[in-house]
């Protein structure tokens, strides 16, 4: 199983509204076998990075996730997501 983990920060936070609902867009993507979309609760007060949003979702395999990244869903949460954050960093690993 790969877990596929992703975090945003907005450029403005009166976007978060909007980058929610951008993202909410990959929720309707077949491939992944579990998907989840969560704001940060800030919770974390050592952390040198601001995280505003987080995207979780598992994938079967490779081959699942290369098919959600290619899903047309996916460039249309980016077209509406990418001029709205400041910071995404995502990491991809297998599931032990």
């Amino acid at each position: 199983m790969i877990r596929h983990i992703v975090f945003f920060s907005a450029r403005d936070r009166a976007d978060l509204d909007a980058i929610h609902e951008g993202l909410m867009t990959l929720s309707r993507i077949p491939h992944a076998r579990h998907f989840e979309l969560g704001r940060n609760l800030q919770a974390d007060t050592i952390s040198e990075t601001h995280v505003d949003i987080v995207v979780y979702a598992e994938f079967e395999d490779e081959e699942a996730l290369a098919a959600y990244k290619a899903h047309p869903l996916y460039a249309e949460a980016i077209r509406l997501v990418r001029p709205l954050r400041e910071t995404r960093i995502a990491a991809d690993f297998h599931a032990t």
